[in-house]
């Protein structure tokens, strides 16, 4: 047994979910804090488990860290906080006021509660979506100049930078800037680009295309889960106040690329283009992930192929009931 307590912020979502079900089943205990915005069924599997335990709270609560803590386990090793609004039109959504408030209050307030507890290092999920756009179609790495078009990157890179601040406290902070995230979780979402396309050529045959020059970093969120996990072993020298861009080397693809992919195993599809600008986060960037696998060894293993086969796979088995409910996307700020 590893022994290490992890406790996860967020972690019925999408990300949370799957990684609390892979240190579970690396024998690490988890304490999984979340207020279930988007129900509990991601969850209820490990409801059972000795190592697993649930706290429901809001983490801009000022003790929600704190009464999280079982009593009779250790403090957390690692702090992982995964809680927030994700997205652009989230927090668009909600505005900047509430978007502030839970992306960059809440991440102080987790922070220094972990650093009272005397926690040992602080995993925080940010967004390749910081880089904003390229410059010369050039690969941006982990020291190029951040350019946020969105709302949710200003929100992501004020956490950084405060994080950053506090690198040289005891609670080591390490950053992830997640690329686009694909593939099947306990709580799948299908407003990410990949797992809507399958979706919308599964339901509708159909799909509608905007914006088709953009290209992308694309991650499959089980090698998500492993370089988070890699992140939380790696000796703290490695890791103590870096930040790391995590996708695949050779994952940056455009929408084109993409369709192709569902093409290849929906041919009777329908594709319509348009040609539409409506602001926001547009990425338009080549990432370089050289930096995770230098310094943490980290590789992906799954290709957006994968991501679309299985996502398929689920689809037509019925594995997800109803992939058209607002549990299964971030939308639902939109209607709050």
């Amino acid at each position: 047994m590893t022994g290490k307590h992890v406790l996860i912020t967020g972690g019925a979502g999408y990300i949370g979910s799957l990684l609390t079900s892979e240190l579970l089943r690396q024998n690490y205990q988890v304490t999984l804090l979340d207020t279930l915005l988007f129900g509990g069924e991601s969850i209820l599997p490990f409801l059972s488990h000795p190592n697993f335990h649930f706290f429901k709270a809001d983490v801009t609560e000022r003790r929600a860290v704190r009464d999280a803590v079982k009593k009779e386990w250790k403090k957390p090793d690692v702090v992982v906080h995964l809680a927030g609004i994700v997205g652009f039109p989230a927090c668009q959504a909600v505005g900047k006021q509430v978007a502030w408030k839970y992306n960059v209050e809440a991440t102080k307030l987790v922070f220094e509660q972990s650093a009272d507890l005397g926690v040992e290092r602080f995993v925080f999920a940010s967004t390749y979506s910081n880089y904003g756009l390229s410059e010369n179609g050039k690969p941006v790495t982990e020291e190029t100049s951040l350019n946020p078009q969105s709302l949710y990157a200003e929100t992501k890179i004020a956490s950084e930078e405060f994080l950053l601040s506090q690198k040289d406290a005891v609670c080591a902070p390490l950053i992830f800037r997640f690329a686009t995230l694909y593939g099947i979780s306990p709580r799948t979402r299908f407003d990410l680009i990949v797992n809507q396309f399958v979706l919308e050529a599964f339901t509708r045959r159909q799909l509608i295309i905007y914006q088709r020059g953009y290209s992308r970093s694309f991650v499959h969120i089980r090698d998500v889960v492993r370089g988070v996990i890699m992140g939380l072993e790696a000796e703290q020298s490695k890791i103590r106040g870096q930040v790391f861009n995590l996708g695949a080397e050779n994952g940056n693809y455009s929408k084109n690329d993409i369709v192709g992919f569902v093409l290849k195993r929906m041919p009777e599809t329908v594709v319509e283009y348009k040609d539409l600008t409506f602001g926001g986060d547009m990425r338009d960037i080549t990432v370089s992930f050289e930096k995770i696998r230098r310094v943490l060894g980290f590789e992906t293993t799954l290709t957006v192929d994968d991501g679309v086969r299985e996502v398929l796979f689920a689809l037509k088995t019925g594995l997800i009931k109803d992939p058209t409910d607002d549990r299964y996307r971030n939308a639902q700020f939109i209607v709050q």
